[in-house]
């Protein structure tokens, strides 16, 4: 049906604004099949042989949009200006010093600069108001530290840089926790931060039991004469694999702590929480890795200076017949781009700069990468499927199924060929839980040969590609609405708005005129939060990163039904859990007349 790329005045803006190359201020792109070329003469010149060869691969399966590649990848591959091509970093734990405090701050401040989302874990930060050992100075705590970064990220964007992008987490037992979880309370505190708190299975549990839960930090830390009654319990910190002497700052009841955090995220949607204790028990390098936050959208858990590339597969490329009721998914043609879009991703770890020698020696000892799906919503409309269903979440599982194997597969052959990434121990890398749930050929392939990367999978939000791609619905969220508005920051940082048509719709428009919307055609607001949680739940077990989803909550959802969701997505096996409901402290980028009452975050990462 359609004959241009672009579909939309919004595919083209975006392009035209974020990822066509420029060199003061002139175009060098001409059109969007240049930035194609541009892109994969970079990514195939990693290759030793036949070069045009990959070329021409990688460019079959860039330009009808069927792999997108990472945001960073399109915008900084073959350009004269230093970049980084990864879109995700979690720098160092902040440690509790004036030098080692702005040695971390630096060390944002470059990455971000080259374009780079940032999370940082704040835990090891002393409590607000107790005196630091070594100077007798009085602490001013986490939050207050991390006004710092807010007013860096001010700064760069000030000086012409990318909107920043930064996570923040802190533990459940940090004396300063419930500060943390009303940190954004008031609009425009910490603006440029996601807030997320790490939740373990002990804390889940003693919210079952109604049990105390003690506040607590480090001894070592801590001056002889700090806050607390002085008893000491023992408690995993900095060391995963040793506990250490941990004062008790405080007591408070589990349950009041976690009302506290569901009262917040209700009312004015943050924080998140991550459930720090599954991330690292399914975490494929469990081995030698302690992860305690992720990158900004919560897709990526990475250990200190750990790096992700991303890209994902559009779905919506690969449905034969759409609408009819023969329609079907070409699992071959998935298969076949997924092939091909591990070795473009593995290739763009050699490709790319970094802004830190620890952030390239962490993703070239790891061989991270990040592939994972957008257009789910809009391929099972095309399907005839409704997003609620449960024909469409088996649908949805056995897709994402098919791209984890097979990108697991394809990371093999990379091992024959190239060698296993460097960190890779295979005994212990195949006792991982996640790796033990795969089919046994793949296992034994690992056994054999190893693997070329550490991770392969992980869920994106894609919105910024998503809309490239002609406004396919965005990772596996929910159609938001089938014709809405949408705000979109300009490069003079103002925000313009645009009337976006979703891609399923504009389809079934072009093929059945003037017909009525069949029943698969549902958006957001015609789904319950459960509907959100349960497709989350189905794809999550072949991840072996995270999923950035976002739970759309109606403003009139009772609370207690609420907080139930986050208890069930711990029970599910998730690594973590966003949701949003409209409040007076947040505000909207997606407008529409149909569905007011529904919105998605105000604070839209840039890092696709």
């Amino acid at each position: 049906m359609f004959q241009t790329p672009f579909h939309s005045e919004i595919a083209r803006f975006i392009w035209d604004s974020k990822y066509r190359y420029r060199q003061q201020g002139r175009p060098v792109d001409d059109t969007i099949d240049d930035t194609w070329q541009r892109v994969v003469q970079g990514v195939a010149g990693i290759e030793l042989q036949q070069q045009a060869a990959w070329r021409r691969r990688f460019l079959n399966i860039l330009q009808d949009f069927s792999f997108l590649p990472g945001g960073r990848i399109l915008a900084g591959t073959g350009v004269a200006h230093d970049v980084t091509l990864f879109n995700c970093f979690v720098m160092g734990q902040v440690e509790d010093s004036l030098e080692a405090i702005f040695q971390a701050l630096k060390e944002g401040a470059l990455t971000m600069q080259q374009g780079g989302g940032v999370g940082y874990d704040f835990s090891n930060l002393l409590p607000q108001g107790s005196p630091a050992r070594r100077v007798g100075a009085i602490a001013s705590g986490p939050v207050s530290v991390m006004r710092i970064w807010d007013a860096m990220c001010d700064t760069l964007i000030s000086s012409g840089a990318r909107r920043g992008a930064m996570m923040a987490s802190l533990r459940c037992d940090h004396p300063d926790i419930e500060a943390f979880i009303e940190a954004k309370r008031q609009p425009g505190e910490l603006r440029h931060f996601n807030l997320s708190v790490q939740i373990s299975d002990q804390f889940v549990a003693a919210v079952h039991g109604d049990d105390e839960w003690p506040l607590i930090f480090p001894t070592q830390g801590l001056a002889d004469n700090g806050l607390g009654s002085g008893d000491i319990i023992e408690r995993t910190w900095s060391d995963p694999n040793c506990a250490e002497p941990c004062r008790v700052v405080r007591i408070v009841k589990a349950r009041e702590l976690w009302e506290r955090l569901m009262r917040a995220t209700y009312e004015y949607a943050e924080p998140g929480v991550l459930f720090i204790d599954t991330i690292n028990r399914m975490n494929n390098l469990a081995y030698r890795e302690q992860i305690t936050t992720t990158n900004p959208c919560g897709e990526v858990p990475l250990p200190a200076y750990g790096a992700c590339n991303l890209g994902c597969v559009n779905l919506t490329r690969f449905i034969k017949a759409p609408f009819h009721e023969s329609a079907s998914i070409d699992l071959d043609a998935v298969v076949h781009t997924v092939t091909q879009a591990v070795r473009f991703l593995d290739n763009v770890i050699d490709l790319s700069g970094f802004p830190l020698q620890t952030q390239q020696q962490q993703a070239q000892g790891t061989r991270r990468i990040g592939l994972g799906i957008t257009g789910l919503a809009d391929a099972l409309i095309m399907l005839g499927l409704h997003y609620a269903e449960a024909v469409a979440r088996d649908m949805a599982a056995k897709l994402m199924a098919s791209i984890c194997h097979s990108a697991y597969r394809a990371s093999i052959e990379l091992a024959k060929e190239k060698g296993a990434f460097p960190y890779f121990q295979a005994d212990a890398y195949l006792q991982s839980p996640f790796i033990r749930t795969l089919p046994d050929d793949i296992q034994q392939g690992i056994a054999r040969h190893g693997m070329r990367n550490s991770h392969l999978t992980a869920v994106a939000p894609a919105g910024t590609i998503s809309l490239l791609a002609n406004n396919v619905s965005s990772g596996i969220e929910p159609v938001f609405a089938f014709n809405h508005r949408r705000r979109i920051r300009q490069v003079s940082g103002q925000y313009q708005e645009y009337d976006l048509t979703d891609y399923a719709w504009q389809l079934w428009r072009g093929l059945h005129p003037g017909e009525s919307m069949p029943d698969a055609f549902v958006a957001s607001g015609g789904l319950s939060p459960r509907d959100h949680l349960r497709m989350q739940g189905v794809i999550q077990p072949y991840v072996d990163s995270a999923i950035s989803k976002t739970i759309n909550i109606p403003s009139d959802y009772p609370y207690e039904a609420f907080k139930s969701l986050y208890i069930e997505a711990h029970d599910l096996g998730l690594k973590g859990c966003t949701s949003f409901r409209p409040n007076p402290v947040s505000g909207e980028i997606l407008s529409s007349a149909a569905e007011a009452a529904h919105h998605c975050p105000v604070f839209a990462c840039e890092a696709d």
